[in-house]
């Protein structure tokens, strides 16, 4: 045995920067904020009649919407893809 303390344990080495995606337009985006859009442009109605689900047309919330789109890919799909297409459009209408 030896009474010199032990040597620190390497340092890791540094992160790199996360790439970048300069094309996807959903890198960054959290899911909250995408239904946060897509409520203020369409609201709940509006939004149940684009995407048939349950927690859009009965007693909806974000909080609950957020449950069940983190536990349903297809449904989490779809709201990306209406969220794109809300985008694309807000820039076509501001041209």
């Amino acid at each position: 045995m030896s009474d010199r303390p032990s040597a620190p344990p390497p340092a890791a080495p540094p992160a790199s920067a996360p790439p970048t995606q300069p094309r996807n337009l959903l890198h960054g985006v959290r899911l909250e904020d995408m239904l946060n859009a897509l409520v203020a442009t369409y609201g709940w109605p509006g939004l149940a009649d684009r995407i048939p689900v349950r927690c859009f047309a009965s007693d909806p919330s974000i909080s609950s919407s957020l449950k069940f789109l983190r536990k349903t890919p297809w449904a989490r799909e779809k709201v990306e893809g209406l969220y794109l297409f809300m985008l694309r459009d807000q820039r076509r209408q501001s041209r």
